[in-house]
């Protein structure tokens, strides 16, 4: 061989040398930020977990809220119909009670009576009629 042959069999075993190191370098740094990248997105993931968990647990609990609120609106709409009909009872015995108090009244209104005797049949009536 010749000392161009040596020379450039020494240059081009250079520059391989020098391209393997560079590429190794290059791997590594490709290698490792995918890594990291790997590392950061499951770092993500399992954050993104937690914060599911957490998520469907307060779910939950404004589940359970909503639930005993609509079963306490309920509580209070079956009272205040028992309430009504308690009310439109109490209407219809006053009225019965008014027509009894009217028709003793009309039955008495010409009473007069001067003694004690003479008055309390009067008034027994007019208050069995307000009973």
């Amino acid at each position: 061989m010749s000392a161009l042959g040596e020379l450039t069999e020494v240059a081009v075993s250079g520059i391989w040398k020098i391209a393997t190191i560079v590429l190794v370098a290059v791997l590594i740094a490709v290698l490792s930020a995918g890594g990291t990248g790997w590392w950061m997105i499951a770092s993500a993931r399992d954050q993104a977990l937690v914060d599911l968990k957490d998520a469907q647990a307060e779910n939950v609990q404004l589940l359970g809220a909503i639930e005993k609120q609509n079963s306490l609106v309920e509580a209070a709409g079956n009272a205040k119909l028992a309430a009504d009909a308690r009310g439109l009872a109490a209407q219809q015995q006053a009225i019965a009670s008014a027509r009894r108090l009217d028709s003793v009244l009309a039955k008495v209104a010409g009473v007069r009576a001067t003694t004690c005797d003479e008055a309390m049949p009067t008034v027994k009536a007019i208050l069995e009629a307000t009973r």
